[in-house]
């Protein structure tokens, strides 16, 4: 299902192994889990448009022009900590991909992000750029982590994340309404923490078994 600006992912399988997640009393270890295998899932979405090109190859049987990537290995952002759980997934389909990490948190009083840490790989305006983060909730964040990647040199960006709220992804076409986003699903609405709504509560912890 597409909506203006985000393309929600809602193939059977992603909605099922989501509803595993949202489940309060899913472990750390499977809640790990199912977020790569709903990663593994995401990835095809959100590199669709990876550019490919023919080249020459030989079957058991004969040569045939078939296709192939092309272009700069493509460049996975993890926006940090929660991130990596989704990087992990699209890693395991695109091993060569080159990864790069923004540490970003957001103040509990104001909501706004503080950037910690930023490294990310070279020639970025060569590459597609994907940021991954599973939650896109007030959007600031993310929002911070595209201009930090634009700044960098960024120009053809998309965004990953498993849950999306309607103000974060109004905030992300405010801010870049040139970075398509990709998730599973979009939530009613955020709280007065800035949680999404049902959500499945705060997906570091989750990830981490931290509190």
């Amino acid at each position: 299902m597409s909506l203006p600006h985000c393309t929600v992912v809602d193939h059977p399988l992603v909605q099922h192994k989501l509803t595993l997640m949202r489940e309060k009393d899913t472990s750390t270890y499977s809640f790990r889990a199912l977020l790569r295998e709903i990663a593994h899932l995401l990835a095809y979405e959100v590199t669709r448009e990876l550019p490919v090109a023919d080249v020459t190859i030989e079957t058991p049987l004969t040569t045939m022009q078939a296709p192939k990537l092309d272009g700069k290995k493509l460049a996975l952002i993890s926006i940090l900590r929660a991130g990596n759980g989704l990087l992990d997934g699209v890693m395991d389909l695109i091993p060569s991909a080159r990864v790069g990490f923004v540490g970003l948190y957001r103040d509990p009083e104001t909501l706004e992000p503080v950037q910690y840490y930023f490294k990310v790989p070279d020639l970025l305006d060569q590459r597609m750029v994907i940021a991954v983060d599973p939650m896109l909730a007030t959007g600031n964040s993310s929002a911070a982590a595209i201009d930090l990647l634009k700044q960098a040199g960024a120009t053809n960006i998309r965004f990953l994340c498993l849950l999306a709220a309607p103000e974060g992804i109004a905030r992300m076409k405010e801010a870049h309404p040139d970075v398509p986003i990709v998730t599973a699903a979009v939530d009613s609405h955020l709280n007065d923490h800035g949680y999404i709504v049902p959500g499945l509560g705060d997906a570091g912890d989750r990830l981490y078994g931290t509190k």
